[in-house]
């Protein structure tokens, strides 16, 4: 990947553009036979179907969405801290920790009906959900920015000079692709690039989070949500994608996560809640594993 990006800056140097996107992976045999698992799998699962006609458990789904990805960059609210903010109650916590919820309820709310393959929805679903957070709310990053978990540098991103033309390259590969490739493949290969690039200041993996899931969502498939626990499996495929270029790990994290993601959604928020506890969501990746 390192390579990709530095004949990229070469050309920008020489004068070239960058006319094209091809993501840099590989369909194996392993590919294949996870596609064919996971085609078995949506063929039995009803979740989207039923989410649709119940709005207290979108609403649940959305609350438990939330806290997921929130959590998976520090945010310490708790579950049920979540859900009082967005109830309108007070709760006693970090300003910007408070910010952050209620911004992503409201962009989550977005998820059925924004246009996952437009750059134009990007940018106007991370003005919603970094509003009053940073300064660059819906603009494309300006300056030079790493991917870093637990205060180490898993790779530095690109120049900010590139990143409106990569962003851009990557939107038109994702169109061209949706109708021929697997939705949970596609979501797994942009996901990764789309946090590769990083095309903001900030709030680029709850980003990258919302458009995968609403590229699913768009495809009538159940969202992916990752719990705290599986922060280091996650972080560990991103970082296996990029240093071997093998996407088979991060499809099956993300399938996993999408298995796990349907059995959270209960019929009240008490059953949620105590589904997340017996599966250890809420548990630091060094505490314990996550139960399914």
């Amino acid at each position: 990947m390192y390579k990709i990006i530095y004949k990229l800056v070469y050309k920008i140097i020489k004068g070239a553009k960058i006319m094209e996107m091809h993501p840099p992976y590989t369909i194996t045999n392993a590919i294949l036979t996870l596609i064919s698992k996971i085609s078995i799998k949506l063929g039995k699962i009803l979740h989207y179907h039923d989410m649709t006609a119940y709005p207290r458990l979108r609403r649940n789904n959305r609350i438990e969405s939330i806290h997921a990805s929130l959590a998976i960059e520090a945010n310490s609210l708790t579950l049920g801290n979540v859900r009082d903010v967005i109830a309108g109650k007070t709760v006693v916590g970090p300003q910007r920790e408070i910010i952050e919820v209620k911004n992503a309820y409201t962009a989550y709310g977005e998820l059925t009906t924004l246009n996952p393959y437009s750059l134009n929805e990007l940018l106007r679903l991370h003005r919603i959900m970094t509003s009053g957070l940073i300064k660059e709310s819906g603009q494309l990053r300006s300056g030079e920015e790493g991917v870093f978990a637990d205060g180490k540098c898993i790779f530095m991103t690109p120049p900010a000079r590139l990143v409106p033309q990569l962003i851009e390259n990557l939107f038109v590969w994702l169109q061209e692709e949706k109708e021929s490739t697997q939705p949970l493949l596609l979501s797994s290969v942009f996901h990764y690039e789309f946090v590769f690039i990083h095309p903001f200041s900030d709030g680029n993996g709850r980003m990258a989070r919302i458009m995968m899931n609403a590229e699913l969502v768009s495809q009538r498939q159940s969202k992916v949500i990752i719990p705290n626990v599986f922060r280091d499996d996650y972080i560990l495929a991103l970082k296996k994608f990029s240093h071997q270029r093998d996407i088979s790990t991060l499809v099956q994290v993300l399938d996993k996560m999408q298995q796990y993601a349907g059995r959270i959604t209960c019929g009240s928020f008490e059953d949620a809640h105590d589904y997340l506890t017996l599966t250890n969501a809420y548990k630091e990746p060094d505490e314990a594993r996550l139960i399914m």
